[in-house]
């Protein structure tokens, strides 16, 4: 049987939640011949405190991020970072819902609910509006991905914690992930870090061990119709 390719979309808050959370992923999927898409929540403004070299900067990255990982589409819906709380709740899901109806997604990835940053929380309800399988039919599965430094500090008394279902074999990608995180020069840090190129070989090892892989990432699985 010839393989379908399928379409594939990550939420992201903030650049570089993608790649922290499903860069391996991703690459395999566009290894195995899928399509992936990205949309970006957030954005540098100046109306936000960001200088016009910063934001200039991060566009950059932005570029280069999307040629390394050869996305179809970018979609960067520009609200204010950490700020999120400030808007209409429907405000969120429209840009939210107006992408996904263009990139009609089997695969959806999102930022797990209980991050410690608020913007994680607020974009996880938009996307599970967005998500609806009575509007959204071609959706056939909602993962959600953790993001270390904001997963991994989610101290809310009344969350059970991160805990993974499906586990995507990243052996081969690794690397490449590292040198794609990597541009993004203002995020990444010095061990022990956890933005770190250690760190996150680290998180790999450990969700490795996990699925009997050299290196993978995890996810909780939302929602999958078979």
């Amino acid at each position: 049987m010839n393989y379908k390719p399928k379409n594939i979309l990550v939420i992201a808050p903030h650049a570089d939640d993608e790649s922290l959370g499903c860069g391996g992923t991703l690459l395999r999927h566009r290894a195995e011949g899928d399509y992936i898409h990205w949309l970006l929540v957030t954005g540098m403004s100046e109306s936000c405190g960001f200088s016009t070299e910063r934001i200039l900067s991060r566009q950059e990255e932005i570029h280069k991020i999307s040629q390394h990982y050869d996305f179809e589409s970018v979609t960067q819906l520009g609200l204010p970072p950490a700020a999120l709380e400030t808007l209409s709740m429907g405000k969120i899901i429209g840009g939210i819902s107006k992408t996904i109806h263009s990139v009609e997604p089997d695969i959806v990835y999102v930022p797990y609910r209980n991050d410690a940053h608020s913007d994680h929380e607020l974009v996880f309800d938009a996307a599970m509006s967005a998500t609806k399988s009575f509007r959204y039919p071609f959706i056939k599965r909602v993962l959600t991905y953790e993001t270390i430094s904001e997963t991994d500090f989610g101290m809310k008394p009344e969350d059970g914690g991160f805990r993974p279902n499906v586990f995507i074999d990243i052996s081969q990608y690794l690397e490449e992930k590292l040198d794609i995180l990597d541009i993004y020069e203002s995020e990444m840090g010095q061990f022990p870090f956890p933005r770190s190129r250690k760190a996150l070989e680290a998180l790999a090892t450990i969700r490795g061990v996990q699925s009997n892989a050299h290196a993978a990432e995890a996810f909780m699985l939302i929602k999958e119709i078979l």
